[in-house]
């Protein structure tokens, strides 16, 4: 009788249909899906090997890349390939815990990507309006603190939900119309209110990646101050190019997901197809965009990186400051 009330809480898995609207599209889908992944895994990949292996490179703006590199590898790893098994038709079923699961470590790299996004533009304000006291601040007991500070962080957020969505009953509902399985994705096929879902998501959205983007925006805006008022043309030029690549990929990142989030909540009248769209935007774009932003407007990292892979390096001046 146990187990019998325990399977209609919970159904034993969950069928996503991908794209829903574009099932005829889902092999052409597959080919973007397919070709940014290994995109990404390359470049994170490679990035992390030059940061480890040389020395010149262990420095806080580096190794923030390199927790970066690391978010964007569990980020993508998580959602892209189950997308690709759907879209290739090899495997729509995903069972309740493996849907926790993926659920858990999407948005655990979501909080901590974008924690780690927050250090590294406090790491930049610091180096340009404060560069005296850059070394006394970001120490290497900091950086570590920092690193496990975005682990702990999004763990904390996350944990929850998992019991929230656990006490759920959900009535033998289980196909989702979705690519990857999300915190209100699985939420809205249970047949009980889920008001607590809904308001702790929607805390954690406005007090984690909210918060995040807002104190990033303050932290680029005074650094563009500084630069403006202390530099040359030259170097203001410059600087407006190192930020606002840096900041277009940080939009790429945030604008999508908080779409995304908020759409559950509030979006009834966005086609279900441009939500799902979006939602896998930011698991696609930023984390193959990120190492070759940085990569590129960094000269030092440009150097190390075109010595792993052989090419002829440039002698363009770096826009980093």
């Amino acid at each position: 009788m146990e187990d019998l009330n325990q399977s209609s809480l919970q159904p034993a898995s969950f069928l996503l249909l991908g794209m829903a609207g574009l099932e005829d599209l889902h092999a052409w889908l597959s080919v973007p899906f397919c070709l940014v992944y290994i995109t990404t895994l390359l470049s994170n990949l490679i990035l992390l090997l030059v940061i480890v292996a040389e020395r010149s490179l262990h420095k806080p703006m580096y190794l923030f890349l390199a927790m970066l590199a690391v978010a964007d590898l569990v980020l993508s790893s998580s959602t892209v390939p189950k997308a690709l098994s759907i879209f290739w038709s090899l495997s729509k079923e995903m069972s309740f815990h493996a849907c926790l699961t993926q659920m858990f470590f999407t948005h655990v790299s979501f909080v901590a990507e974008s924690t780690i996004l927050l250090a590294m533009a406090f790491d930049r304000y610091v180096a340009v309006c404060h560069p005296l006291r850059y070394a006394a601040v970001f120490t290497r007991s900091v950086i570590t603190m920092v690193g496990l500070a975005a682990v702990a962080r999004s763990c904390c957020v996350m944990f929850p939900t998992i019991f929230l969505l656990q006490r759920l009953p959900y009535c033998g509902h289980r196909v989702m119309p979705h690519t990857y399985c999300e915190h209100m994705g699985i939420a809205r096929l249970a047949c009980a209110d889920i008001s607590a879902n809904v308001w702790y998501g929607l805390a954690t959205t406005l007090l984690s990646p909210g918060l995040d983007v807002v104190l990033i925006g303050i932290s680029y805006g005074l650094i563009l101050q500084a630069v403006f008022r202390l530099s040359p043309k030259d170097a203001r030029l410059k600087a407006v190019g190192t930020c606002s690549s840096h900041v277009c990929v940080i939009l790429m990142f945030y604008t999508p997901a908080l779409f995304s989030f908020f759409t559950h909540r509030f979006g009834h009248n966005v086609p279900h197809r441009v939500h799902i769209l979006l939602a896998n935007l930011y698991v696609l774009l930023p984390p193959m965009l990120n190492p070759m932003v940085y990569t590129m407007k960094n000269k030092l990292l440009r150097e190390k990186v075109a010595r792993v892979l052989h090419l002829p390096q440039t002698t363009q001046v770096s826009t980093h400051r």
